[in-house]
């Protein structure tokens, strides 16, 4: 017998995790991006990251389309920018400073840490599909990270 999906959703409310928001570009170059804490690394030789994302979300198809992506990891004064992103707004990037990455996909202003990403797998994951992508550049900034626990914004109060 396999757990209740209402009881799947309330224990995973049990682990505190960063926030990260995932951006990219369709086919046809229209920005996309979407609040993910499904984010883990994979492994260090080479550098791979995964990522899970729903396959209902708005932005889903334009990952199948586009290889490139940036996995923005947010700092503790980027909640605006994490609940924008995970809207169903058609406007995500208004008001949100954004650079171009070297790959030509918009990375966020402000960000701990903005990892430019080439999809190299991905995999059926019952209602969401994991993607697998190697790290090609990234850029690193000082500060705090966003975290989510229990349906809740937070942040660490010291440096650990």
């Amino acid at each position: 017998m396999t757990i209740s999906k209402n009881n799947f959703r309330e224990a995973l409310r049990h682990w505190a995790s960063g926030v990260t928001v995932v951006t990219t570009k369709d086919r046809a170059g229209c920005l996309h991006g979407i609040t993910v804490s499904a984010f883990s690394s994979v492994s260090l030789h080479p550098p791979l990251i995964l990522i899970c994302i729903e396959k209902g979300a708005g932005s889903h198809h334009a990952f199948i389309e586009n290889d490139l992506f940036i996995i923005n990891i947010l700092s503790d004064k980027q909640e605006h920018v994490s609940r924008r992103f995970a809207s169903h707004s058609r406007d995500k990037f208004v008001g949100i400073e954004t650079a171009e990455g070297s790959n030509g996909i918009p990375r966020i202003s402000g960000a701990l840490a903005n990892l430019e990403c080439r999809r190299m797998l991905s995999y059926e994951g019952g209602d969401h599909t994991i993607f697998v992508g190697e790290i090609e550049n990234s850029i690193i900034h000082p500060g705090k990270p966003l975290l989510y626990f229990n349906g809740h914004y937070g942040k660490i109060e010291k440096h650990l």
